[in-house]
């Protein structure tokens, strides 16, 4: 959700896009997921995140 954007309207934004048979569930996972993906977008623009090739190696390290 850009910056200028508040969860209220999100909100709105996708129960509108939403089919009318849509279960609160749906509608649920639907908001977990945009604060999910706003709280990696705000991680990101901080710096809070991992080098690819670190993520690579840590990977090799957990699977071998």
């Amino acid at each position: 959700m850009p910056e200028s954007t508040s969860a209220k309207k999100t909100t709105l934004d996708l129960v509108e896009r939403l089919d009318e048979d849509v279960t609160f569930e749906d509608i649920m996972y639907e908001l977990h997921v945009l604060q999910k993906i706003e709280r990696g977008r705000r991680d990101a623009e901080d710096g809070r995140t991992v080098p690819h090739d670190e993520v690579e190696q840590r990977l090799d390290e957990w699977l071998t």
